[in-house]
């Protein structure tokens, strides 16, 4: 099955990709998980497809930026994104949580209205809304590589401050983690991340492959890195799996992925329940 994947350019494209994504997405969203911020990932989809639709606007009414990838444009809006969520937190500090809703909400005027403006939807539009193995070239998996190597890096170099952000800011902060430096890398990572995603996953349905991994993990770890592991274990299954089955089976590459984490997370909630009566 996999060895048919491997026949075409494209095929091959979508394919690594996907793993990267795979491995990418529940990584960091083990951590936006954690830290109760699973809407952000909503928000700044949302605000990525505002971008992605200003590119596509732009070369149709202006005839710039033609052959040049729409998800430059999405990682741009989607960082910006992020630093206006961090921007507002701290304006808002007693009520922080206004600052996803108020973002997604911009997100979603401005891309209705450039998308009006660009005259309604086009094969384009639908292919980043959606995912699309055939959409996904040799440049948008060199864009994700860059992405992946640069988060594993900061993951790596920064573990110890990112999980004790995660779990208790206040005892970060005494420690002498600077946290609003540390909250605003992780948002560019998390903004990152979901841009790079949007080839094979769609921007309605990245936030998907953030959380329903991470949540089927958190139902069968018992620590931290073990339910970093098994995130992207499912992660990965259910992108390798949606992939194969969106190929043969001729469906939205998005969609079937999501689906397969939801059958995911099924099974281990009946695995826990079944593990608890034996009990």
């Amino acid at each position: 099955m996999i060895s048919a994947l491997m026949q075409f350019e494209f095929l091959r494209n979508a394919f690594y990709t996907g793993i990267l994504i795979g491995f990418l997405a529940p990584l960091l969203g083990v951590f936006v998980v954690v830290r109760r911020l699973s809407l952000i990932a909503d928000a700044l989809s949302h605000v990525t497809l505002a971008g992605i639709a200003a590119s596509l606007l732009v070369e149709k009414r202006f005839g710039l930026m033609v052959g040049v990838s729409p998800i430059y444009f999405g990682m741009a809006f989607s960082v910006t994104g992020a630093l206006f969520i961090e921007k507002l937190r701290a304006v808002y500090k007693h009520y922080q949580e206004l600052a996803i809703p108020i973002i997604l909400s911009s997100g979603i005027g401005l891309g209705v209205i450039f998308i009006s403006l660009a005259d309604g939807f086009n094969t384009d539009l639908f292919n980043f809304l959606f995912g699309s193995v055939s959409a996904v070239s040799r440049s948008d998996l060199w864009t994700v590589l860059v992405v992946a190597v640069t988060v594993v890096i900061t993951i790596v170099l920064f573990y110890k401050e990112f999980f004790v952000l995660s779990f208790d800011e206040e005892h970060a902060k005494v420690s002498g983690v600077n946290s609003k430096v540390f909250h605003l890398i992780f948002i560019v990572m998390v903004a990152l991340v979901i841009a790079a995603s949007m080839r094979i996953v769609g921007i309605l349905l990245v936030s998907s492959l953030m959380t329903l991994p991470v949540a089927a993990s958190m139902r069968l770890s018992r620590g931290f890195k073990q339910t970093i592991f098994l995130a992207i274990l499912f992660g990965e299954i259910a992108v390798i799996g949606g992939l194969i089955l969106s190929y043969y089976l001729d469906l939205a590459p998005g969609g079937t992925i999501v689906i397969i984490s939801v059958v995911i997370l099924t099974m281990t909630i009946i695995w826990n329940k079944i593990r608890g009566t034996k009990k």
